[in-house]
């Protein structure tokens, strides 16, 4: 049960990670505060490798590290602008749908494919995004509002993008630890998109420079968390399955919800609440039965 362990603690940090996120972007530019992520989490990866040994690399390494890397970086921008753009309580819960997007992916990468259990996932994970917007039914709209509120609202619908695009950076990830060791893959990955993302943050650098000056301890805060979250993950998801590690890593939600009502005063704390609840139950549906 050891990885049960890091995959609890991965969603943890997940969601403080979250909130962290959110405050910076009130006075940082969402494009820094995505940078800052993988950058200001070297600091405290890197000196690491003083007391570990360098793993050898296998063939598929490099291919995993630009594949997954490239990705990564782009969801880490659309990831800021979603929560950036709408409340952390009605955004985060979308990444619940990574394991139902894994439902197509792995079928296509690894010739998997669901049983009753899986489609019982499907169908408690649509009724928790129901109720997750439920609130908007009473605006004249009729029942179907809370579904039309996920393809109207930038947040949400930003979110479910990079669920999609992790349910398949999560298989490459595994590939990555296949061929190296999880705190080298997650060190790996954070330098590559930290040096891809740099010249997002030199465009109108002086303004960007300023931001990260005046706010250098909010971000390495962020940093912090960020590579807590990536290390737990990848070292669980080199213990058990990754269906198993992202099911457990969903369960951010719930705290996404709460931190949302207790820190930026959300509002609809309850709907929202049983929504992400339903959805978690849902993913473990799906990745544990």
């Amino acid at each position: 049960m050891l990885w049960f362990i890091f995959a609890f603690l991965t969603a943890l940090f997940e969601a403080t990670k979250d909130v962290l996120s959110k405050k910076s972007l009130k006075d940082i530019d969402e494009y820094v505060v995505a940078w800052s992520l993988p950058f200001f989490a070297l600091p405290f990866l890197l000196p690491i490798l003083l007391f570990t040994e360098i793993p050898p690399l296998g063939e598929r390494f490099w291919l995993a590290l630009v594949t997954g890397g490239t990705l990564y970086a782009f969801t880490l921008v659309l990831y800021m602008k979603a929560i950036k753009t709408s409340d952390l309580s009605i955004t985060v819960p979308m990444l619940t749908f990574t394991p139902l997007f894994l439902l197509i992916t792995s079928p296509l990468m690894v010739g998997e494919f669901p049983g009753i259990f899986g489609l019982i996932g499907i169908f408690l994970i649509v009724t928790g995004s129901y109720l997750l917007n439920i609130n908007k039914k009473f605006h004249g709209y009729g029942y179907f509002a809370p579904f039309k509120a996920l393809l109207k609202e930038k947040g949400p619908r930003l979110m479910l993008v990079v669920a999609f695009i992790w349910s398949i950076t999560a298989n490459i990830d595994k590939i990555g630890l296949q061929n190296s060791s999880p705190l080298f893959w997650v060190i790996a990955v954070d330098t590559y998109v930290a040096l891809l993302m740099l010249p997002l943050c030199t465009f109108r650098g002086n303004r960007k420079t300023a931001q990260i000056r005046a706010n250098w301890r909010a971000l390495l805060k962020l940093g912090l968390f960020g590579g807590l979250t990536a290390v737990c993950q990848m070292t669980a998801i080199s213990l058990t399955l990754v269906a198993y590690v992202i099911s457990i890593k969903r369960t951010s939600a719930i705290g996404g919800v709460l931190f949302g009502y207790l820190i930026f005063k959300e509002k609809g704390i309850r709907a929202r609440l049983v929504g992400a609840i339903v959805m978690v139950f849902g993913v473990l549906f799906i990745t544990l039965f």
